[in-house]
């Protein structure tokens, strides 16, 4: 397979800024109507493909399978939270329960007062408040420079190495106990958004995307427990409390890994040949409860569900030759594209992703390139949003 295979134009339009929402309208009792918005990420659309039969069903149907129609007479999409529909008593859906900090924070540099912005990677040594970033404009960052974050001065980085282009090592000059740096760390950082959100472009060329207080509650999972990430398991983000228990209710187990999703999704891929391309890596945990969790669920002949790329990626890191998972702590730089034999999970929820990305390329290895891409094409054609907030695939093997 190469680059090329996986390019499509993808409108403006269609990309996800924000999480789905719903108009909501009430009347009081004196006739006075009130309008509101609602987030339901688990409303947005779900397609799911029938890797048996190479079918797509993208619209609700009756037990005699005709369509089922709005107050409007239109189709009725499928929506996320319809997932549970497609499962029974006894099978495992498999989530990352990675945490997402507010990685982005934006500085000012000495003497100069140019904004600088700094995208806190990981952190390298506690006691010594050593952080792996990104900086841009990373032409105007050198060793030695001296970063400001706060009014007050008090929140003071000095660059202590380079590592890539835009890579650098911070020195925090921070003196306090390590758990009150890091809070009053974070309290100066954003919502990492994906650079595709918050450069979006409207109609008149403009960015019309303005950060809200929001954006890091709609960008962090209901499940999110071990912090790490620096962008979030996206498809994870449309499951809500009500799916999570109607899951309960139906007897679906819940399997919990954790990868640190990194940036690597977002890097331009540079080669044609995707042999040659390199991942990040991200490190990643899976627990002997979620082993045992998962193995029985197979063993037992039931269906295997691998919410998102992230668990993909991770269960192909620690699954065994015997087909079981198996424990693991460590790194993973799995690059998955078509062909590939998947030996763990038999269904797969993904999101719509971008044009060219590690992202699509694994869900088309995983649902088959012709049918995935098929999908994508019935998904420009019929309005579906892309990106982290946006639409949402369903790959069965039926």
């Amino acid at each position: 397979m190469k680059l090329s295979n996986f390019k499509f134009k993808l409108p403006e339009s269609q990309i996800a800024i924000y999480p789905h929402s719903i108009e909501r309208t009430v009347t009081n009792s004196a006739g006075e109507t009130t309008t509101f918005t609602l987030k339901r990420p688990d409303e947005a659309r779900l397609m799911v493909l029938h890797k048996k039969s190479q079918t797509i069903e993208m619209y609700k149907t009756d037990a005699k399978g005709k369509p089922i129609l709005d107050a409007d007479g239109k189709k009725q999409f499928i929506m996320c939270k319809d997932i549970v529909d497609y499962f029974t008593e006894g099978d495992t859906f498999i989530f990352n329960d990675t945490k997402v900090f507010p990685a982005r924070l934006w500085g000012t540099k000495e003497k100069t007062d140019a904004k600088i912005e700094v995208f806190l990677l990981r952190e390298l040594n506690a006691e010594m408040r050593l952080w792996d970033v990104l900086v841009e404009p990373a032409r105007k960052i050198r060793i030695g420079n001296k970063l400001f974050f706060d009014d007050t001065n008090t929140m003071v980085a000095e660059v202590i190495d380079n590592t890539t282009s835009r890579g650098r090592t911070l020195r925090f000059l921070y003196e306090c106990p390590h758990d009150e740096f890091k809070r009053e760390l974070y309290k100066l950082g954003e919502a990492p958004l994906p650079r595709y959100i918050v450069e979006h472009k409207g109609p008149d060329g403009k960015r019309d995307r303005v950060p809200t207080e929001e954006d890091f509650d709609d960008f962090q999972c209901i499940f999110a427990d071990k912090e790490g990430a620096v962008t979030a398991p996206t498809t994870g983000l449309h499951f809500s409390r009500e799916m999570m228990k109607k899951m309960e209710i139906v007897g679906i187990n819940k399997a919990f890994i954790t990868l640190h999703c990194g940036l690597g999704n977002f890097h331009e891929i540079e080669v044609e040949d995707l042999t040659k391309h390199k991942m990040d890596s991200e490190e990643m945990f899976v627990s002997a409860e979620a082993c045992k969790l998962v193995n029985e669920t197979k063993l037992a002949g039931h269906h295997v569900c691998a919410i998102g790329t992230s668990v993909v990626k991770a269960t192909e890191s620690a699954v065994g030759t015997d087909g079981m998972m198996k424990e693991f702590e460590g790194w993973t730089n799995k690059f998955i594209f078509p062909p590939y034999d998947f030996g763990l999970a038999d269904c797969m929820m993904a999101n719509f992703y971008q044009s060219e990305s590690p992202m699509v390329m694994e869900t088309a290895a995983f649902g088959g390139y012709d049918l995935v891409m098929k999908g994508y094409k019935l998904a420009l054609e019929n309005g579906y949003k892309f990106g982290c907030f946006g639409d949402a695939m369903l790959i069965i093997n039926d």
